[in-house]
């Protein structure tokens, strides 16, 4: 493999913001300077007036593989996800079949190994009655476990209180957990289907998956947390009230309980519910003005550490069922970076601290090996952003299997101009490259 120089790019590195060229040999980053020699098998790519960032390590994605291929797979998402900056991806265990076996966590490993364009690890799904599979875990090959305290798939809500805390006692992983509380929303939903029936207007969602339902399992997991000393990383914070349960005493790889926020909660509100209907219900709900202004807040005062997507494709036709029967979740990956540089300014946040919390904070959080910074030594996934060139998302431009996204017909000011990952350029000129050349994610336990 020839060298690859990006020349003159403005970098922006673990706060810092500088002009250096960097060099790329192999996989590796080898030098950052700003006199490099070159020889004729040096590749020059000139970045002046680019911006060059670590690429996104995503903690959050559901690709849909095996089992929900309608929707999207491995191939066609991890192939959206380079184009949009995302060099690493953890994908989450709610698949058909579901993630909670070492059996089928090693199928999925084969299955990205040959078609996965970014880098790719998967989170192990804890359930009522598998701790004897979690105890079988490798901790350098899994990114941790993920418990579905709310809104699950298949048989993977987790609802037995001494399997939690078994598996809170009994794994040194990091616990990802989502946390709505189901009686809750038990007890919302009877309430408006007795006043609509079936087809509840959806802007009662945040009001059924409401913010006491949010604060109330985000207490439960970060108590229990404290009580077992277990790392707990808690995914998805939508709502104001739910920031008081977390701290920004202590530097994020000194932490025990993290927070994750997600792009469609730091963009959208409840009032873009009368234009885009399903096409936004997640769950967690989007939520008002005052909570996506607060969590923003909290990205900037690191009292939320990392940014994800929470990427999780299904069909339009899928999603203009009637309020019940229309799943949650939406397609993020080829547009996360994008819409953050573009909602930050506007919050008083530095694109330093986006960089912070899309890569450096997921590598320190779950302890990926070599990635997530531009560092000499390590893995050359990174991402040269162009400032000046917009972005029309249009349905043509989407590569995505489900073939539609919440940002159709907007017009981001910037865009992703190269996207670069194990040393080699995968996605350039709007075209992402034919091979994959994805790996799998060694984590540093």
């Amino acid at each position: 493999m020839s060298k690859l120089l990006i020349k003159n790019p403005t970098i922006i590195n673990e706060g810092k913001r500088f002009r250096k060229n960097l060099l790329i040999d192999g996989e590796k980053i080898i030098s950052i300077s700003s006199n490099i020699k070159t020889d004729v098998n040096t590749e020059i790519i000139n970045a002046e007036g680019l911006i060059l960032i670590p690429g996104m390590i995503d903690d959050q994605v559901h690709f849909r593989e095996p089992g929900l291929t309608h929707k999207g797979n491995i191939f066609s998402e991890s192939k959206a996800a380079v184009a949009g900056g995302v060099t690493s991806y953890i994908e989450m265990p709610n698949t058909n079949p579901n993630t909670t076996s070492v059996e089928e966590f090693n199928k999925k490993i084969t299955i990205a190994s040959n078609d996965s364009f970014s880098n790719f690890s998967f989170m192990f799904g804890g359930t009522n009655d598998n701790i004897d599979e979690i105890k079988k875990l490798n901790p350098s090959e899994v990114a941790g476990i993920k418990l579905f305290l709310g809104s699950s798939t298949g048989k993977m809500l987790i609802d037995n209180v001494s399997s939690i805390e078994k598996i809170f006692l009994s794994t040194s992983l990091p616990i990802s957990v989502h946390c709505e509380d189901e009686q809750i929303i038990r007890n919302n939903s009877k309430k408006y289907k007795e006043i609509y029936g079936e087809d509840i207007p959806i802007e009662y969602h945040p009001e059924i998956r409401s913010v006491d339902a949010c604060y109330k399992s985000s207490k439960y997991a970060t108590d229990l947390a404290k009580k077992t000393g277990a790392k707990l990383n808690v995914f998805h914070i939508s709502t104001q009230k739910e920031l008081d349960l977390f701290e920004n005493k202590l530097p994020v790889e000194q932490k025990k309980i993290t927070a994750e926020v997600c792009a469609h909660h730091l963009w959208f509100t409840d009032k873009d519910y009368k234009k885009l209907g399903s096409k936004i219900k997640w769950n967690p709900a989007i939520k008002s003005q005052i909570d996506k202004n607060s969590l923003w807040n909290a990205v900037k005062e690191d009292k939320i550490d990392i940014i994800a997507s929470d990427h999780a494709p299904h069909t339009e036709i899928e999603k203009q069922n009637s309020y019940f029967d229309c799943p949650s979740g939406g397609p993020m990956v080829q547009h996360t970076i994008i819409s953050l540089l573009e909602e930050c300014p506007k919050h008083g946040v530095s694109i330093e601290k986006i960089v912070e919390k899309i890569a450096h904070n997921p590598s320190k959080v779950f302890n990926i090996k070599k990635r997530g910074f531009i560092k000499e030594g390590y893995y050359a996934d990174i991402v040269l952003i162009d400032p000046n060139s917009p972005t029309l998302v249009t349905k043509k431009s989407l590569l995505y299997k489900c073939g539609w996204s919440p940002f159709e017909g907007i017009t981001f000011s910037s865009s992703i101009h190269t996207t670069i990952l194990n040393g080699r350029v995968v996605f350039s000129n709007g075209k992402v490259n034919k091979t994959p050349n994805g790996k799998k994610l060694i984590f540093d336990r």
